[in-house]
């Protein structure tokens, strides 16, 4: 995560200049919008492109920590943008809480089917999606999901990299320009591992924790009943300095053991488990 703001290039302004023109071909878009750093600035194009033809859709769901419903709220009411809020129940999805190696594709699948209708009764059939160029580098089965349901990606169609998008969110003063990357907290568990509603709770109360004592970029990823903690090796000390009361803490919880990964935190830690044996 960038921690300086800078001024973005001459190349990512034209990037951007050629994002709201892909944006503005489209008669009226909705966006699927979590109040991430991605999402946030497909948004705010979206309605420099569009103006009142762009909404946004966001998901009300127990798999994203509650403080981000929240932020998207908030980013909309400011930015004056119409949102829909769709409560998703993935819990009911058939094959999420089995949790195999395709639950991405399975969840993404029925998320964005809700989307599409709740796009529909706004009279908008195109929905579009805040993925970027470096989503290509890693798992992801959701990816598949979206194509298979004609969703765009205009910030991966236009060439727009994650530093592209904090510089150039950084220029128009959002404040997701610097915020943490996050991700369904279903993704902290390991494949084949039941995903119960405490669990989720587990999972986001800890992670609120770190977020609460000031950690720049974090998961705790969930192992049974035990929390692997992963933080940037830069941060390492103030973990340690905080081990008693996150330990305490996430016990309180209900973890019985707390670890933390000496390899630091990365996205996508969990597809060690099958991409590198």
């Amino acid at each position: 995560m960038e921690n300086t703001l800078r001024v973005p290039t001459k190349e990512q302004l034209e990037k951007y200049d050629r994002l709201k023109a892909c944006l503005g071909s489209f008669q009226s878009l909705a966006v699927a919008f979590s109040s991430g750093v991605d999402s946030a600035l497909l948004l705010y194009a979206a309605k420099e492109a569009l103006g009142e033809r762009a909404i946004a859709v966001t998901a009300a769901s127990g798999a994203f920590p509650k403080r981000e419903l929240a932020e998207a709220k908030a980013f909309c009411a400011e930015h004056g943008i119409l949102q829909e809020i769709v409560e998703f129940r993935e819990m009911e999805v058939e094959g999420f809480r089995e949790n195999p190696k395709n639950r991405c594709y399975i969840c993404k699948k029925a998320l964005f089917q809700e989307i599409l209708r709740a796009a529909a009764v706004h009279g908008i059939d195109t929905v579009a999606e805040g993925s970027n160029l470096d989503d290509l580098g890693d798992y992801r089965p959701g990816l598949t999901a979206i194509a298979e349901l004609g969703i765009e990606s205009p910030l991966r169609t236009c060439g727009l990299t994650k530093s592209d998008i904090r510089a150039l969110s950084g220029y128009f003063g959002l404040p997701t320009w610097n915020k943490p990357s996050y991700a369904c907290l279903a993704s902290r568990f390991v494949y084949g591992e039941t995903i119960t509603i405490e669990k989720l709770s587990m999972v986001d109360r800890a992670e609120q924790l770190l977020f609460n004592l000031g950690f720049s970029q974090f998961r705790v990823r969930i192992h049974g009943m035990m929390a692997r903690i992963e933080v940037l090796p830069e941060e390492f000390p103030k973990l340690l300095e905080n081990r008693l009361p996150v330990v305490r803490a996430l016990k309180e919880y209900g973890f019985t053991y707390v670890s933390m990964d000496l390899a630091g935190y990365r996205t996508g830690s969990m597809n060690e488990t099958f991409l590198f044996r």
